[in-house]
């Protein structure tokens, strides 16, 4: 895995070694949980976030992310919010956000210098394990 440049899956992975670190912000606990598996079954070391705030926490504390997956739509600190703050401090995590509302797909489109797709929602368990993937791998 590399921290910098282009991601990539082709190295051997050894026990307790993960494909990606992924930082999740979704506030629908259930959604959060159900994402969050999907990815740690694929390989993934996924940490969860209950708000943009949280999350910007989890950036700022941790160890480094490669890609950060948030809902736009959250309380304290949104995802557009938490793009915003994690491409200027962060600027090699990858960004990938999720809305399920058009007005906030609308408002993220300026932000396509910065965010590498959004997803829309609802979205099924393979949209949004491709979506990691492709975001991984661009």
């Amino acid at each position: 895995m590399q921290r910098s440049g282009h991601f990539t899956d082709n190295a051997p992975k050894q026990a307790g070694e993960f494909m990606a670190r992924i930082l999740l912000a979704e506030d629908e606990e259930a959604l959060r949980r159900f994402v969050s598996r999907a990815l740690k079954l694929d390989g993934h070391d996924v940490v969860e976030a209950c708000d943009g705030a949280q999350g910007l926490d989890c950036l700022r504390n941790g160890t480094g992310y490669d890609l950060i997956l948030s809902d736009i739509r959250m309380p304290v600190l949104d995802g557009i919010a938490l793009a915003h703050a994690a491409a200027e401090e962060f600027p090699a995590t990858r960004i990938l956000l999720m809305t399920g509302f058009a007005e906030q797909r609308e408002r993220a489109e300026s932000l396509s210098r910065i965010v590498y797709d959004i997803v829309p929602k609802p979205f099924s368990l393979p949209d949004i394990r491709g979506a990691v993937a492709q975001a991984l791998n661009a």
